[in-house]
């Protein structure tokens, strides 16, 4: 009953419409009330949690004896355990606590037993929380007691009324025709183009009462909206008087004679609802009812049969249309006002969409020749335009043309896959296609002989396969072998014979279904499999530029699996891929550049590019500012291919990073991302920082800190910390705030951007001047970094790890972060086995062991024998870190039983011969501090 309310019935501001669906509603609630005592007696006595309360029509002299009368007051024998009775009246309002008296209530009300169950329901939207409660209804119940049970099953009884109200509301609106603002305003034009001067004119006007429309499509003030009206017209037909009338999504009808808005007292319904405009001018015009059917017919049909025959009669030599278009579609016809009901968004639909779903008609009802004509003729649209697509889609096409697919005449075929060629560039026709089983169709035209039949199939297919159900589809049905051998074809020269040319094509067809194909990571391994990688390297050394795009389109697309990224290598494809950068075709430099930036993050592939020589025409490409799409495959070629110094010392020379400064502005985030990404691998040079700053890429690097984009955030924090590591340039980004704006980044959700914010905030204290300051001036800032260390990612374990070794440099901020248990949380990270995590935790434990009693404080965590087995790594730098955390723990005697116990002075005495002199001083006193331990025990003990 609940759900019901909710979800079916028909409220307005709070108030139960009166309405044929609600009226059917209630009298199935009315019959379920009154049969439930006899139904379910046990259930029927159970006190509901709160009262059910509404104003009744009722009075005390409705109530039989069982009831207890005081005055005009009426209360009930039996009461709940608070003493309160189940029902009691004090008029006008009545209160119920169960279903027996529920059902009482209704018994007396005879005749008005409706509106009393109508005005129960309105003033209790939920009846079913306060029976059982609002926790009852909504969790589980662990009560076993035999209320809980009666409960439970009163819950049963109410869901299954609900369904049952549900499933009668569903069969009812089913069988209801609802119009749509988009209808209405079709069936307005329709009925404007028959009026004007003269006998055959059908009407003298129609015309909306407000010339203004909401974005919804509606005329009507947002207040009758709400009760569904959508317009208001006058129409004066040729034989009656001007007729006022509603349209609204329940049909339309004759009103009280609303002119203007604003005349409330008009908006009264004085007729029968009828289902459409025309349906009600037939009821009401003589005129209009004789001269209908001939005159629309007429109008949407002067032009197909002009064009049926200028297609008819062109072809020379007797024969049909078909031959010279080679082409044929069939549709099959759904009544029209069925099809605009749907609920499209489509306001202003012209005469083509009407003319189309005729043409349609001829498609279904039509011998071959006829369908042959329909084609012709539907072929003369701009079948790229989105209503052309739609008419064909609402009265039902899509089903002939696929079912054309499965003729046995080539000619129909090609036709039919020719307008869906072009009509499946829509989104919704693509799914369409997908849904009627379009698509396996056509992967089985993939093995005909007619080479035109494959190529159309395949381009239909590359439109079509823009989703992943279709996608999947394709693979499923053995598709994507069949478009993997469309490609087996010699193209290698540039002079070809015509069948030479056809192979081309339908080469260039397999290539680009496979490319809408590649987008799914199996289908990818799907075109592997079939052994597609060696016929796209064959195809990308063809001469034919229209071969090229989606030859290379394909390969960008699966070079984001590492497979097809090394097949690119070895199968010698960087090179042509280079040699296309400086072809003049934007979209192949395009997509050669975007196959460049996955390609290049394998070293290999980036010492190709700069072998092939293809790092200079990627910098010239920078030019092409105004081509974003371009800029982003560039820029992101360039910040891969940096990533080798040796590319970098190249980029140099050409003066790529000047370009690349200038693009740090005006630019869109995926351009950005690129940039950014390109001048933190640059700015790992030192000559490359001071170009930077030169440039006046500072600023505009500092302020990207602000943004939101977290790839770019990443990039950004690992340009400004590359950068900061040069004096002079962290006087700038001290001076723009950028420390507080990276400080402010470690509070950012994404792990990726605490950590690279945090790497670069350790060059930043490194080299700011009076640092320890600069960091206590940021409240709250010890205390956030030393919280980091609970996080699950070891990238920011290590990198906070490193920051803080620095901040512990500055007494202050050691006895600060020391309070905030930097300590503890360090020896808990102890017992980790990611090695670059051993070092920088060994780094922040030898600078927090120089305050006050934390050397103690770390042995007494349980630190240093983990620590002891660091020295066990094959990384030096570990060896070094860690020796110099053991030196500093050494100096507490503990610490040095516990390191001696877990055999570290072995381990050291091999590193005291290292050639690194940190490494060899740290060991040395470590072990020192060991021995002198050693001899004083000796010494106590014999004297």
């Amino acid at each position: 009953m609940g759900v019901a309310l909710t979800r079916a019935a028909q409220w307005t501001m709070g108030k139960l419409e009166v309405s044929p669906l609600n009226e059917a509603l209630l009298n199935d609630i009315v019959n379920f009330v009154e049969q439930f005592n006899s139904r379910h007696p046990q259930e029927a006595k159970l006190v509901f949690t709160e009262p059910l309360q509404w104003t009744t029509a009722l009075q005390a002299s409705d109530f039989t004896s069982e009831y207890e009368l005081s005055g005009s007051s009426v209360h009930s024998q039996d009461t709940d355990k608070d003493g309160c009775p189940l029902l009691q009246l004090i008029p006008p309002d009545i209160s119920v606590r169960s279903f027996s008296h529920l059902c009482k209530v209704v018994q007396l009300a005879n005749d008005s037993k409706l509106k009393e169950v109508w005005a129960c329901l309105e003033a209790n939207r939920e009846p079913v929380v306060k029976m059982l409660g609002p926790n009852f209804t909504t969790a589980e119940v662990s009560d076993s007691s035999p209320e809980a049970e009666f409960k439970v099953k009163l819950l049963l009884i109410l869901q299954q009324l609900d369904t049952q109200l549900l499933n009668s509301s569903i069969t009812q609106l089913s069988q209801k025709v609802r119009l749509s603002p988009a209808a209405v305003k079709r069936d307005v034009e329709l009925l404007k183009s028959v009026c004007g001067a003269g006998e055959k004119r059908l009407l003298k006007s129609v015309r909306y009462t407000s010339d203004y429309e909401f974005s919804n499509g509606c005329r009507s003030p947002p207040w009758r909206q709400a009760h569904g009206e959508i317009a208001y017209l006058i129409i004066e037909p040729c034989d009656t008087e001007p007729l006022f009338i509603t349209c609204s999504t329940a049909g339309v009808y004759l009103n009280s004679g609303i002119k203007q808005e604003g005349e409330e007292n008009a908006y009264e319904r004085k007729s029968d609802v009828y289902k459409d405009l025309v349906t009600l001018l037939k009821s009401k015009s003589l005129h209009f009812t004789e001269n209908i059917n001939e005159q629309v017919v007429f109008l949407n049909l002067r032009r197909e049969i002009k064009m049926n025959l200028f297609c008819f009669h062109k072809s020379p030599g007797g024969g049909t249309a078909a031959e010279e278009f080679s082409e044929s579609s069939s549709e099959s016809e759904e009544d029209e006002e069925q099809s605009e009901r749907r609920g499209e968004s489509h306001t202003d639909l012209p005469s083509e969409y009407w003319q189309i779903q005729k043409l349609v008609k001829y498609l279904k009802g039509g011998n071959q020749t006829a369908t042959v004509i329909a084609l012709c003729c539907m072929r003369d649209f701009n079948l790229a335009q989105e209503t052309c697509q739609l008419a064909i889609r609402d009265v039902g096409g899509l089903e002939v043309l696929i079912n054309l697919l499965d003729t046995d005449e080539v000619k129909c075929k090609i036709g039919s896959l020719k307008i869906m060629k072009e009509i499946s560039r829509s989104s919704q026709i693509r799914r369409a296609i997908a849904n009627l089983g379009g698509l396996q169709t056509m992967v089985s035209i993939l093995d005909s002989p007619d080479k035109e039949l494959k190529c159309l199939a395949a381009e239909t297919i590359a439109n079509v396969a823009k989703f992943r159900r279709a996608r999947r589809t394709v693979r499923q049905y053995g598709g994507i072998k069949r478009l993997v051998e469309l490609l087996d074809c010699v193209p290698d020269s540039a002079m070809l014979s015509t069948e030479q040319e056809k192979d081309v094509e339908v080469a260039c067809c397999g290539a680009l279904a496979l490319w809408s194909c590649s987008k799914s990571t199996r289908n990818k391994e799907a075109i592997r499999k079939a052994g597609g990688i060696p016929l796209l390297a064959r195809l990308l050394k063809s001469p034919q530029k229209n071969m090229l795009i989606p030859v290379v389109g394909t390969l960008q697309e699966c070079a984001s699996e590492r497979s097809y990224r090394i097949a690119i290598q070895t199968e010698g494809m960087i090179e042509d891929l280079v040699k296309n950068l400086n072809c003049d075709n934007q979209e192949l430099q395009m997509h050669c550049a975007s196959a460049i930036f996955k390609c290049a993050e394998d070293k290999r592939t980036r010492d190709l590019v700069r072998q092939y020589e293809g790092l200079q025409p990627l910098v010239v490409l920078l030019n092409e500012a105004d081509n974003k799409q371009l800029l982003a495959a560039v820029t992101g070629a360039i910040w891969k291919c940096s990533m080798s110094m040796e590319n970098v010392v190249k980029f140099e020379e050409f003066k790529a990073l000047e370009r690349l400064v200038s693009l740090l502005t005006d630019q869109p985030e995926e351009v950005l991302v690129n940039v950014v990404g390109a001048l933190g691998e640059c700015a790992q040079r030192p000559a490359n920082r001071a170009t930077i700053r030169k440039s006046g890429g500072i600023p505009p690097l500092v302020s990207l800190l602000t943004g939101t984009n977290q790839a770019l955030l990443v990039n950004v924090t690992r340009a400004v910390g590359a950068c900061a590591t040069e004096s002079e340039n962290m006087m700038i980004i001290d001076r723009l705030d950028g420390v507080r704006l990276l400080w402010s980044l470690l509070k950012n959700p994404n792990p990726d951007v605490q950590a690279s914010a945090a790497w670069a905030i350790c060059p930043c204290i490194e080299n700011a001047k009076d640092a320890g300051e600069m960091v206590r001036s940021f409240v709250g800032g010890l205390e956030l970094i030393v919280n980091l260390l609970k996080s699950p990612n070891k990238e920011v374990l290590a990198s906070v790890c490193a920051a803080i070794a620095k901040i512990a440099k500055d007494e202050e901020n050691l006895a600060v972060i020391t309070d905030h248990g930097v300590v503890p949380m360090l020896s808990n990270l102890t017992n980790t086995v990611n090695d670059k995590l051993h070092r920088y935790l060994a780094e922040a434990v030898a600078r927090c062991c120089m305050w006050g009693s934390n050397r103690v404080a770390f042995g007494e965590a349980g630190a240093v024998a983990p620590l002891v087995r660091y020295l066990r790594s094959k990384d030096p730098s570990v060896h070094q870190a860690t020796a110099q955390a053991l030196f500093q723990l050494s100096k507490d005697p503990s610490n040095c039983i516990a390191m001696h116990e877990n055999g570290v002075v072995k381990l050291l005495l091999g590193m005291m011969g290292s050639t690194d002199e940190v490494l060899q001083e740290a060991a040395a006193g470590c072990v020192a501090n060991i021995r002198r331990l050693a001899l004083a025990n000796e010494k106590a003990k014999y004297g």
